[in-house]
């Protein structure tokens, strides 16, 4: 079983997210968000945010016959998506306008059950 989450207009680089998003691809959630807790940079606070819902979303949207351990759990999937990108100016030298780009990305990440994971 999986389930995923989904944070939209994150306004960070991409680029920079996904630095931080390649040291929790594949990992247990437990050692992820450990992971997240201890990295200092500032994408690793909306992508633990982010897994944590995932695993909200997976233990509290299944049957209730279905009981999912969430130490059991690890994470499949870290898509991070560029978003829109808002344009702003600013003076350059002689009198010219010089263009800054405002990035913005989305999260999705996707967890599962280990045993899916050998199967």
């Amino acid at each position: 079983m999986e389930a995923f989450a989904l944070t939209k207009y994150v306004r960070m680089s991409p680029r920079k997210v996904r630095q931080v998003a390649e040291l929790i691809r594949g990992k247990n959630v437990d050692d992820a968000i450990k992971i997240l807790t201890f990295v200092q940079k500032s994408a690793s606070l909306p992508l633990e945010k982010t897994l944590r819902s995932a695993v909200a979303n997976l233990v509290n949207n299944q049957e209730e016959t279905v009981r999912i351990d969430p130490e059991e759990l690890y994470v499949k999937e870290v898509r991070i998506d560029e978003g829109p990108t808002m344009r702003r100016f600013r003076a350059g030298s002689m009198g010219r306008v010089m263009p800054i780009r405002k990035r913005s990305a989305h999260i999705r990440i996707v967890v599962a059950e280990e045993n899916d994971k050998r199967k």
